[in-house]
């Protein structure tokens, strides 16, 4: 059963009696925004099975594009590796 609602009628006030829910559309609507940006776990879960030799890239590199770009270290190795070790263009790359 909902809540009782009155309305004053000389004023614009409401008594509400029982519970009151107020939904915050935008606060939904930009839930479901975040989700969709969310990388996919089935992806993520491809790519950790590999191991990847990371030949004369810096560890930091790796580390770097990984934390910036949410990605293992094989895509992040990957990346680097397409991208001559440019760690911006990684970057783009994977978040683009």
């Amino acid at each position: 059963m909902g809540p009782d609602v009155y309305k004053s009628p000389s004023t614009d006030t409401y008594i509400i009696f029982g519970e009151a829910k107020i939904e915050d559309m935008a606060s939904e609507r930009g839930k479901e925004a975040a989700q969709a940006f969310k990388p996919s776990a089935v992806a993520a879960a491809e790519d950790d099975d590999e191991e990847v030799d990371a030949g004369d890239l810096d560890d930091k590199d790796i580390e770097l594009v990984m934390n910036q770009a949410n990605v293992s270290r094989s895509r992040a190795v990957k990346a680097l590796s397409n991208n001559e070790g440019d760690i911006v263009n990684a970057i783009m790359e994977l978040t683009m």
